[in-house]
């Protein structure tokens, strides 16, 4: 068998492959909000219907991420994202093929099942083939990868429009397609794994999300408002971005499919280069609880320009990118500050179960709201009461950001004054 040496070529070989797997996670994802519209108007989705498809991606994990950690621990990063990119892949074929809404939701459960596990299994092989300075930024340039995928994603109507004129199903079969090319990459990142093992015997160290029930007794005060905004943040964030901002950019402001994927696309491009930068000046200055309040703070200025301004969605647009390359690039390095680190895991774990429970809650009420008050592209004004759910959702973020921030201080404070 050929074996390969442990070494930076070998480890950016390796970075490429993941970061190839993650684009096609990201994009796979993200492939319901372009085809919204579609699905409503061809196959007769209400929104409730349209929320599900999303939310139910999110279900499991509330429960599977708990565990995943454990499995990819137990059987290898590379064993365990060739197989959760299959899962993720059949996921993306039952959906693209699904003659009815009952297919294509157990396609995005399916599609969910897999997806979250494949995350932390490409975060732990970057971290096993990167060490010291150059793992933060290996891991930050993954992650704009992935994005670049939302961003493609979101752009399908205008770099596809061909696919989408020929319905709904086109499009998504495209998505099919791309997580193909993702169980390709995750094969040949295990073929290379498989190989640098054969000549590196001591083995690879993994990270570990083990859960103790008994450990979140342990937690200060400020990790819990640290969890209460991130359930908050990404439920508004994701909810909006991932599943109803296209279709409500069309219907309440006039925009045509691939204008308003193009506008929604624009919040993954930010993100792409802002995060990195934001991680970097936080480390730098050291104000992580501030910026992380300013972070929250334009998420609800953002959805209350939306809903009830004529401003240019420009304005809305960049405020959310803002927020989303600020608050990810805040939130996960804050977290280990406000945890001892061998209950990181533990920490970071939890939070990625609430973290899934809030964004499943807010598909499926946005979509009740919309279905309940007959928005569409004739009633517009049926759209407010999602934005009064998101602005109130959003609000309730930056509340436990700034308790965050005077519990944050107040601890720096009291540190610096005993000389801590």
């Amino acid at each position: 068998m050929i074996q390969l040496e442990r070494g930076r070529g070998v480890a950016w070989l390796v970075f490429l492959l993941v970061s190839v797997a993650t684009y096609g996670n990201f994009y796979v994802y993200d492939s319901i909000g372009p085809v919204a519209d579609l699905l409503q108007r061809q196959r007769g989705f209400t929104d409730t219907q349209i929320g599900l498809l999303n939310a139910i991606y999110s279900l499991p994990n509330i429960v599977l991420i708990l565990v995943g950690g454990v499995l990819v621990d137990r059987f290898g990063a590379s064993r365990m994202t060739v197989w959760t990119a299959a899962v993720c892949l059949a996921g993306a074929a039952l959906t693209a093929y699904g003659p009815d809404i009952s297919t294509m939701a157990a396609g995005r459960l399916l599609y969910g099942i897999g997806a979250e596990t494949f995350n932390i299994s490409t975060t732990v092989a970057i971290v096993s083939y990167f060490s010291g300075s150059s793992v933060a930024f290996a891991l930050g340039l993954a992650l704009a990868i992935g994005r670049a995928g939302s961003f493609s994603a979101d752009m399908s109507p205008a770099w596809f429009a061909g696919a989408y004129a020929g319905g709904w199903q086109p499009p998504l079969v495209i998505a099919m397609l791309i997580a193909a090319t993702s169980f390709v990459a995750a094969l040949g990142y295990r073929w290379i794994d498989v190989r640098v093992r054969g000549s590196s015997p001591a083995g690879v160290p993994r990270a570990q999300q083990r859960f103790v029930p008994g450990d979140l007794l342990k937690f200060g005060t400020a990790y819990w408002y640290l969890l209460a905004l991130c359930v908050f943040w990404y439920a508004v964030i994701l909810a909006f971005r991932s599943t109803f901002s296209i279709k409500y950019f069309q219907h309440a402001h006039g925009l045509d499919l691939a204008t308003a994927g193009a506008m929604n696309s624009y919040v993954f491009l930010a993100a792409m280069f802002a995060t990195p930068a934001f991680g970097w000046l936080c480390d730098r200055t050291g104000r992580y609880a501030p910026m992380l309040a300013f972070g929250a703070l334009l998420l609800p200025i953002a959805i209350v320009i939306m809903a009830l301004t004529d401003w240019s969605l420009w304005i809305a647009t960049v405020l959310i990118g803002i927020s989303y390359s600020l608050v990810p690039a805040v939130m996960w390095p804050l977290a280990s500050k406000l945890v001892a680190a061998e209950k990181f895991g533990t920490a970071l774990g939890l939070m990625w179960v609430v973290q899934n429970a809030g964004i499943a809650g807010a598909n499926l009420t946005a979509g009740w709201l919309n279905d309940r008050s007959g928005a569409s592209a004739t009633n517009p004004a049926g759209y407010l009461p999602m934005m009064d759910f998101f602005g109130l959702a959003s609000t309730l973020g930056l509340v436990f950001a700034l308790l965050l921030w005077f519990t944050a201080g107040r601890r720096h404070h009291e540190a610096a004054t005993h000389g801590g």
